[in-house]
């Protein structure tokens, strides 16, 4: 429920809440508590559960706070910068999963070095919409599951919670599949899929449990896998030597000469890839992390100036990475037909010409095949080099994803299980399905459940965007760190962009089917999400200050004698 004071024939929007939960807080609480109280920018809202630790209403994976050096006496410090670095470069793997590194490589062999600057322009989009969960975390002490929680109704809450659960297991399969074709890859086929799934199933539950050495020590075992890939993918780049000219060209100067259908499609591929729901969510929970004092203003904008260099910083190498994968296989494979393919894998011994058919139509490369085809061209090394870096890509993303199902999970339903159990359930959901499709799927045939992923992420964008845009606009949460009138404006068109391109994708995507049956059950589900997709815009419109279209608002405008319930206070930092 929205609600609103109205003041002098003004009508200020103060949140949303759910009656029902608000009633039971103040009949625990036994006051009548303000909106701020309920919704401080300082620190998150005290535990209603008996026993609770006060400053950490939710269970989160960091037993421990990173403390942050003091030093008073300089603008910028690079002591202060180390100690919030971490958190942005967990979120950067996501820009690193195999579904980038997919798009990136099928990229470069459909449109050559000509959608480079799509990839920039989505990495920036990218990097400003990180910057909203990383500044919600900091200001609440909440991150984005947990605000939804408090402030949208129990059904919508329940809707949306189902939606983002959605998009993790999409991803998580994609994540899964890549490091069981990095194991099959690298054990000359011996190892199954579904073998390779076992494994990735088994070693993330070892991996996971790292940060109880300390969540510096897990942070570090993170920045080493993206290492990994940096060593691995640059080791292509170096052997395949690239032109710089052609590649700064594609970069900076926002063209696509020559381009069709295919290539227009793919570049809506390469936003969909890169810009993912569940990233948002981990992200403000992410910059938890740090031992901040959200009572003083200072340290609290100290913070979001801290985190957002390390974001840049974090989201620049993921963007180089992915563009050693863009070029390499650019420069290598653009334009090159399947034919060409079979007879150099032929003259190399490669087990794997069958994968090509002696055909003149344009090469389709995936992980798998384009671990093959770096092995045809470039030898061995280079086929097993490129299986690490997938192995590392799919590793640490599936421990990042698993950190976002216990987020979601943790801040929608409110969950208070132990450690184990929260693990266990989180990657149960997303493996059962990964398990199945492992059985019987090949791992020569999974673009098309890779299309069909990419699809389902991209259908669940605007329940991560249009939240996080919301919250961060509103006074009543955010306080002083409300976005200002420009980052509403652009916020509010980058997100339209974003999810128009997206949804573009998608009804290409539903278009290729090539079934009524399909189109009428597509058609139904687009009523019912488009429905979902205006309530969640709707409000969010209110929240940047298109207070005209709340009815009730407006019925008070017009009677202008309906009582305020609430007073919204502004809060008081120290100095």
């Amino acid at each position: 429920m929205w609600h609103f004071l109205v003041e002098n024939g003004k009508c200020c929007l103060l949140g949303i809440y759910d009656f029902n939960d608000r009633k039971e807080s103040l009949q625990e609480n036994g006051v009548i508590q303000t909106t701020q109280d309920q919704h401080s920018s300082i620190s998150p809202p005290a535990s209603t559960v008996s026993g609770a630790p006060d400053d950490e209403p939710f269970s989160t994976y960091f037993e421990e706070k990173v403390p942050i050096p003091e030093d008073v006496t300089q603008m910028f410090s690079f002591r202060k910068l180390w100690a919030f670095t971490g958190p942005g470069f967990l979120m950067s793997i996501a820009y690193l999963d195999p579904g980038n590194i997919e798009s990136d490589l099928q990229s470069g062999a459909k449109a050559g070095f000509k959608l480079l600057w799509v990839l920039l322009g989505a990495t920036i989009i990218g990097l400003l919409l990180q910057r909203l969960a990383a500044r919600l975390g900091v200001v609440t002490g909440m991150h984005l599951a947990e605000v939804c929680n408090r402030q949208y109704p129990t059904v919508p809450r329940i809707i949306l919670w189902l939606m983002v659960e959605l998009a993790i297991i999409g991803s998580d399969m994609q994540e899964v599949i890549g490091c069981a074709i990095a194991f099959n890859l690298l054990s000359v086929g011996r190892i199954p899929l579904w073998g390779g799934v076992l494994i990735t199933i088994i070693d993330t539950f070892v991996f996971l449990f790292l940060d109880k050495y300390g969540l510096r020590k897990l942070e570090a075992f993170f920045g080493f896998l993206i290492t990994i890939m940096a060593v691995s993918f640059g080791y292509e780049y170096v052997v395949v030597r690239p032109d710089q000219g052609e590649l700064l060209k594609g970069m900076f100067l926002p063209y696509c000469e020559g381009c069709g259908p295919a290539q227009m499609e793919q570049a809506v591929g390469i936003v969909g890839a890169v810009i993912m729901p569940h990233n948002i969510y981990l992200h403000s929970a992410l910059v938890k992390s740090r031992s901040i004092d959200r009572g003083n203003k200072k340290e609290v904008k100290e913070a979001n100036k801290y985190y957002f260099i390390e974001s840049t910083i974090a989201l620049f190498i993921s963007f180089l990475i992915n563009v050693f994968v863009v070029a390499v296989f650019a420069e290598a494979f653009y334009e090159k037909t399947n034919i060409e393919v079979n007879a150099m894998c032929n003259a190399s011994g490669s087990p794997h010409t069958d994968l090509f058919p002696l055909d003149n139509s344009r090469l389709q490369v995936d992980i798998y095949k384009g671990g093959v085809v770096l092995g045809c061209f470039f030898g061995p090394v280079a086929l097993y080099i490129w299986a690490i870096g997938i192995l590392a890509a799919g590793q640490s993303s599936t421990m990042t994803g698993t950190y976002s199902g216990q987020f979601v999970m943790e801040g929608f339903l409110n969950l208070r299980w132990s450690r184990f159990a929260r693990v266990l359930l989180t990657r149960s959901i997303a493996i059962f399905p990964t398990l199945l499709v492992a059985i019987f799927q090949d791992v020569q045939h999974l673009t098309g459940m890779n299309d069909f992923l990419n699809v389902l992420q991209s259908m669940q964008l605007p329940f991560a965007l249009i939240p996080i845009l919301t919250f961060t606009s509103l006074t009543s949460i955010m306080n002083d760190f409300a976005n200002g009138l420009v980052w509403k404006i652009g916020g509010g068109l980058v997100i339209l962009v974003v999810c128009a391109i997206n949804m573009h994708f998608v009804v290409v995507y539903v278009t290729s089917l090539s079934s009524v049956a399909l189109y009428v059950l597509a058609g139904l589900l687009c009523i019912a999400y488009l429905c979902f997709v205006g309530y969640l815009a709707w409000h969010c419109l209110i929240a940047l200050g298109v207070s005209c279209l709340d009815v009730s608002c407006l019925a008070s405008r017009v009677s202008n004698n309906r009582p305020s319930v609430f007073i919204e206070e502004q809060p008081e930092y120290d100095t």
